[in-house]
């Protein structure tokens, strides 16, 4: 029997370092999609018991997040040099990005729930993670890259959608600092966290939309990616949700701080060309939508194999769902609210399904494999 006991233990330990040594940064996708869903859920203020349940979600995807980054230290601490294959990987790499957008949903939720849940506390805590927040986020957009221009091997033929990845995580904490002006203590501390955000979307969208435009073409040229890459159909819809959920925050929260910083004139101007230029993002993200939608469909039709990309199914809907959402309560359109909560609902429907996967291939290991130790 001890012998037994022992065996096992030795297994365990084993197993550990295995899924230390293998685990990727694209695992930080999971905080992605499961903070999407609680701040959804955060969404619907008069359904008390959505947002209980959102406040759930979000306290978990905390404790995830935080066992995430401690498994990813100890690979950097007793796996350095293949921690480092990442950066030259052309697929891991992208994953980077997903680091400072699982914190954005924390950071967001922390002004959803965690000022209900423990006060003021939460607020000023939220102000000290989204400044670390931006600088991952602008890490991961400058380093990336570089890294693709100077030590990476690409070819039009295979890009895809992940390139977004690096990119968009400088939009979405732009976003965050939009909802976050309301929460923050004196007017020349909001208008600079106002202007650091409006620095931050532009540092992201308009490259992402370049990206886009590139990718139009290479799925013209190329036609669709592999199986395994099929849930980067709905990775668009990030930086066109994120973009304009940041403009319709600098709307409804940049103007009052424009105005305490003695900008009234310029105040009125900005905030209508913010929720003009949202309305038009946001309509052109139905387009990516329904491209997304039918390219799910036909993948369906040939059979698809989980992996942890199926996470891209998640906070890209989730992200121009509460965009959708926040429109609504902008612009007295019924059906914005009626297709919001749709969204949402497809949304709640995929992550049971995704998270149910992932958790089984946590528990057993399939799910740890770095692609970058196959070189």
């Amino acid at each position: 029997m001890a012998t037994l006991t022992a065996s096992n233990r030795s297994a365990t330990r084993l197993l550990n370092n295995v899924r230390i040594r293998h685990f990727t940064p694209n695992w930080f996708a999971t905080t992605m999609g499961t903070g999407i869903l609680a701040i959804c859920l955060g969404q619907f203020p008069h359904s008390p018991l959505l947002v209980q349940m959102g406040g759930f979600l979000w306290l978990a995807n905390g404790a995830l997040f935080v066992a995430l980054a401690a498994l990813y230290v100890a690979k950097w601490l007793f796996h350095s040099r293949d921690a480092l294959r990442a950066v030259e990987h052309p697929v891991v790499s992208m994953f980077f990005g997903c680091i400072p957008m699982g914190l954005a949903t924390i950071v967001n939720g922390a002004l959803i729930f965690g000022i209900p849940m423990f006060g003021a506390v939460a607020a000023q805590v939220a102000v000290y993670l989204w400044w670390i927040d931006a600088f991952l986020a602008v890490l991961a957009g400058l380093a990336i890259p570089y890294a693709m221009f100077t030590r990476q091997e690409h070819a039009f033929e295979h890009m895809s959608a992940i390139w977004l990845l690096p990119i968009v995580a400088s939009g979405v904490t732009a976003a965050s600092g939009g909802l976050l002006l309301p929460h923050i203590d004196g007017a020349s501390a909001q208008l600079t966290v106002l202007f650091a955000s409006c620095v931050l979307w532009a540092c992201s969208l308009p490259l992402a939309l370049s990206i886009l435009t590139i990718l139009f073409l290479r799925l013209a040229l190329h036609k669709l990616p592999p199986a395994s890459m099929a849930a980067t159909a709905f990775l668009a819809l990030g930086p066109i949700g994120t973009g304009a959920l940041g403009l319709m925050l600098f709307a409804a929260n940049g103007r009052s701080v424009l105005e305490a910083n003695g900008l009234d004139a310029i105040a009125a101007a900005i905030s209508g060309a913010a929720l003009l230029g949202a309305i038009l993002l946001w309509a052109y993200g139905l387009w990516w939508l329904g491209v997304a939608a039918a390219v799910t469909v036909r993948y369906l039709k040939i059979g698809l194999s989980f992996n942890l990309g199926w996470w891209a199914y998640t906070f890209p809907m989730g992200v121009y769902a509460v965009a959708t959402l926040r429109l609504s309560t902008m612009i007295p359109v019924p059906a914005l609210g009626v297709f919001g909560a749709l969204l949402v609902v497809v949304l709640a429907a995929t992550w049971l399904l995704v998270a149910t996967r992932t958790a089984l291939g946590a528990l057993d290991g399939a799910l740890f494999s770095d692609p970058c130790l196959e070189q």
